[in-house]
Protein backbone atom coordinates (compact mmCIF):
# COMPACT_ATOMS: atom_id res chain seq x y z
CA UNK A 1 0.00 0.00 0.00
CA UNK A 2 1.13 3.31 -0.92
CA UNK A 3 2.04 6.00 1.63
CA UNK A 4 -0.33 8.36 -0.76
CA UNK A 5 -3.54 5.98 0.06
CA UNK A 6 -4.80 8.80 2.18
CA UNK A 7 -4.82 12.12 1.37
CA UNK A 8 -2.49 13.25 4.34
CA UNK A 9 -0.21 16.12 6.64
CA UNK A 10 3.10 15.18 7.97
CA UNK A 11 4.78 17.13 10.58
CA UNK A 12 8.67 15.91 10.84
CA UNK A 13 10.41 15.33 13.60
CA UNK A 14 13.84 13.96 14.48
CA UNK A 15 15.02 11.18 12.22
CA UNK A 16 14.64 7.86 13.46
CA UNK A 17 12.38 9.61 16.48
CA UNK A 18 8.96 7.89 17.11
CA UNK A 19 6.07 8.00 14.28
CA UNK A 20 2.71 8.87 16.01
CA UNK A 21 -0.37 8.87 13.59
CA UNK A 22 -3.64 10.68 14.34
CA UNK A 23 -7.14 10.33 12.95
CA UNK A 24 -9.46 13.30 13.11
CA UNK A 25 -12.81 13.15 13.99
CA UNK A 26 -16.22 13.13 11.55
CA UNK A 27 -16.21 16.59 9.87
CA UNK A 28 -12.18 17.00 10.55
CA UNK A 29 -9.20 16.87 8.46
CA UNK A 30 -6.13 16.23 8.23
CA UNK A 31 -4.97 19.23 10.01
CA UNK A 32 -7.29 18.67 12.93
CA UNK A 33 -4.82 17.04 15.18
CA UNK A 34 -1.89 17.59 14.24
CA UNK A 35 -1.06 20.48 16.51
CA UNK A 36 -2.51 18.47 19.19
CA UNK A 37 -0.05 15.17 18.49
CA UNK A 38 2.96 17.85 18.46
CA UNK A 39 1.99 18.94 21.90
CA UNK A 40 1.72 15.62 23.42
CA UNK A 41 5.19 13.68 21.40
CA UNK A 42 7.52 16.97 20.28
CA UNK A 43 10.13 14.21 19.67
CA UNK A 44 7.42 12.62 16.98
CA UNK A 45 6.79 12.73 12.98
CA UNK A 46 2.99 13.75 12.95
CA UNK A 47 1.20 11.40 10.03
CA UNK A 48 -2.42 13.01 10.02
CA UNK A 49 -4.55 10.94 7.36
CA UNK A 50 -7.89 12.57 5.80
CA UNK A 51 -10.93 9.66 5.71
CA UNK A 52 -11.99 9.21 2.54
CA UNK A 53 -15.66 8.28 3.31
CA UNK A 54 -18.04 12.02 2.82
CA UNK A 55 -21.12 11.38 4.66
CA UNK A 56 -22.92 14.52 3.74
CA UNK A 57 -19.73 16.46 3.28
CA UNK A 58 -18.48 15.60 6.65
CA UNK A 59 -15.15 13.47 6.38
CA UNK A 60 -15.23 10.64 7.91
CA UNK A 61 -12.90 6.99 8.06
CA UNK A 62 -15.52 4.30 7.24
CA UNK A 63 -19.74 4.65 6.03
CA UNK A 64 -22.62 4.25 8.75
CA UNK A 65 -26.05 3.74 8.29
CA UNK A 66 -26.92 5.56 10.77
CA UNK A 67 -25.45 6.86 14.24
CA UNK A 68 -24.08 3.95 16.06
CA UNK A 69 -24.65 1.80 13.12
CA UNK A 70 -21.63 0.71 11.35
CA UNK A 71 -21.20 -0.57 7.74
CA UNK A 72 -19.00 -3.28 8.49
CA UNK A 73 -17.99 -4.29 5.28
CA UNK A 74 -16.73 -0.95 4.95
CA UNK A 75 -14.93 -1.02 8.33
CA UNK A 76 -13.18 -3.77 7.07
CA UNK A 77 -12.74 -2.28 3.29
CA UNK A 78 -11.14 0.74 5.84
CA UNK A 79 -8.92 -1.02 8.38
CA UNK A 80 -7.28 -3.04 5.48
CA UNK A 81 -6.68 0.24 3.60
CA UNK A 82 -5.58 2.58 6.95
CA UNK A 83 -3.11 -0.54 7.85
CA UNK A 84 -1.57 -0.28 4.33
CA UNK A 85 -1.06 3.35 4.70
CA UNK A 86 0.30 2.96 8.44
CA UNK A 87 2.80 0.09 7.35
CA UNK A 88 4.30 2.10 4.37
CA UNK A 89 4.95 4.89 6.36
CA UNK A 90 6.39 2.89 9.14
CA UNK A 91 8.63 1.28 6.19
CA UNK A 92 10.28 4.16 5.07
CA UNK A 93 10.61 6.04 7.96
CA UNK A 94 11.93 3.08 10.31
CA UNK A 95 10.88 5.02 13.84
CA UNK A 96 11.67 3.72 17.04
CA UNK A 97 8.27 3.68 18.01
CA UNK A 98 4.49 3.44 16.44
CA UNK A 99 2.14 5.58 18.73
CA UNK A 100 -2.05 6.07 17.33
CA UNK A 101 -4.27 9.05 18.58
CA UNK A 102 -7.48 9.49 17.24
CA UNK A 103 -10.82 11.18 18.39
CA UNK A 104 -14.78 10.28 17.69
CA UNK A 105 -14.22 8.46 14.60
CA UNK A 106 -10.88 8.25 13.74
CA UNK A 107 -10.95 6.55 17.39
CA UNK A 108 -13.37 4.32 16.10
CA UNK A 109 -10.54 3.51 12.89
CA UNK A 110 -7.53 3.49 14.74
CA UNK A 111 -9.65 1.01 17.46
CA UNK A 112 -10.67 -1.35 14.60
CA UNK A 113 -6.42 -0.88 13.13
CA UNK A 114 -5.52 -2.52 16.88
CA UNK A 115 -7.67 -5.32 16.77
CA UNK A 116 -6.58 -6.49 13.32
CA UNK A 117 -3.09 -5.79 13.88
CA UNK A 118 -2.25 -5.56 17.36
CA UNK A 119 1.72 -5.30 16.68
CA UNK A 120 1.41 -1.73 14.21
CA UNK A 121 1.69 0.50 17.55
CA UNK A 122 3.50 0.61 20.27
CA UNK A 123 0.68 2.89 22.39
CA UNK A 124 -2.39 4.16 21.52
CA UNK A 125 -4.67 6.80 22.86
CA UNK A 126 -8.53 6.53 21.69
CA UNK A 127 -10.19 9.53 22.82
CA UNK A 128 -14.41 8.81 22.91
CA UNK A 129 -14.38 5.88 20.77
CA UNK A 130 -17.76 4.42 19.72
CA UNK A 131 -17.41 0.30 19.39
CA UNK A 132 -21.28 -1.26 18.67
CA UNK A 133 -19.65 -4.59 18.18
CA UNK A 134 -17.70 -7.63 20.03
CA UNK A 135 -14.45 -7.30 18.63
CA UNK A 136 -12.04 -9.87 17.31
CA UNK A 137 -8.45 -9.19 17.84
CA UNK A 138 -6.51 -10.97 15.48
CA UNK A 139 -3.29 -11.99 17.76
CA UNK A 140 -2.65 -10.67 21.21
CA UNK A 141 -2.81 -6.89 22.79
CA UNK A 142 -0.79 -8.39 25.57
CA UNK A 143 0.96 -5.55 27.28
CA UNK A 144 0.18 -3.30 24.68
CA UNK A 145 -0.65 0.49 26.61
CA UNK A 146 -3.72 2.14 25.74
CA UNK A 147 -5.69 4.73 26.96
CA UNK A 148 -9.58 5.15 26.44
CA UNK A 149 -11.31 9.11 27.37
CA UNK A 150 -14.46 9.32 28.11
CA UNK A 151 -17.07 11.86 29.47
CA UNK A 152 -19.97 10.15 31.50
CA UNK A 153 -22.27 12.42 30.05
CA UNK A 154 -21.54 11.53 26.16
CA UNK A 155 -24.94 11.48 24.20
CA UNK A 156 -22.44 9.75 21.36
CA UNK A 157 -20.45 7.18 23.49
CA UNK A 158 -22.73 5.75 26.04
CA UNK A 159 -20.41 5.36 29.07
CA UNK A 160 -21.61 1.20 29.07
CA UNK A 161 -20.51 0.58 25.69
CA UNK A 162 -16.91 2.61 27.22
CA UNK A 163 -16.85 -0.10 30.12
CA UNK A 164 -17.70 -2.71 27.26
CA UNK A 165 -14.66 -1.45 25.54
CA UNK A 166 -12.21 -1.51 28.48
CA UNK A 167 -13.48 -5.05 29.83
CA UNK A 168 -12.68 -6.94 26.27
CA UNK A 169 -9.01 -4.92 25.63
CA UNK A 170 -8.62 -5.80 29.75
CA UNK A 171 -9.51 -9.70 28.58
CA UNK A 172 -7.03 -9.19 25.61
CA UNK A 173 -4.44 -8.89 27.94
CA UNK A 174 -4.29 -4.63 27.40
CA UNK A 175 -2.76 -2.38 29.60
CA UNK A 176 -5.80 -0.54 29.93
CA UNK A 177 -6.34 3.44 31.29
CA UNK A 178 -9.80 4.80 31.10
CA UNK A 179 -9.93 8.62 32.25
CA UNK A 180 -13.15 9.98 32.38
CA UNK A 181 -14.76 13.80 32.35
CA UNK A 182 -18.11 14.53 33.64
CA UNK A 183 -19.29 16.24 30.61
CA UNK A 184 -19.97 14.93 26.91
CA UNK A 185 -18.37 14.00 23.52
CA UNK A 186 -16.35 16.82 23.94
CA UNK A 187 -12.35 16.69 24.48
CA UNK A 188 -11.39 18.33 27.74
CA UNK A 189 -7.26 18.74 29.76
CA UNK A 190 -7.71 15.56 31.88
CA UNK A 191 -7.69 14.15 28.70
CA UNK A 192 -4.98 15.77 26.95
CA UNK A 193 -2.87 15.47 30.35
CA UNK A 194 -3.60 11.62 30.67
CA UNK A 195 -2.54 11.45 26.77
CA UNK A 196 0.52 13.42 27.64
CA UNK A 197 1.21 10.63 30.36
CA UNK A 198 0.92 7.69 28.38
CA UNK A 199 3.26 8.98 25.54
CA UNK A 200 6.09 9.91 27.88
CA UNK A 201 5.59 6.72 29.74
CA UNK A 202 5.76 5.10 26.32
CA UNK A 203 9.11 6.82 25.23
CA UNK A 204 10.62 5.78 28.73
CA UNK A 205 9.64 2.17 28.18
CA UNK A 206 11.13 1.78 24.65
Amino acid sequence: MSKDAYTHKVLPGPPGGPLLFVFHGTGGDESQLVSLGRDLAPQATIVSPRGDVSEYGAARFFRRTGEGVYDMDDLARATGKMAGFVKAHVAAAKPSAVYGLGYSNGANILASLIFEAPDLFDATVLMHPLIPFEPRVNGSLAGHPILVTAGKRDPICPPNLTARLEAYLRADGADVTVEWHEGGHEVRPNEIEAARRLFAGAVQGA
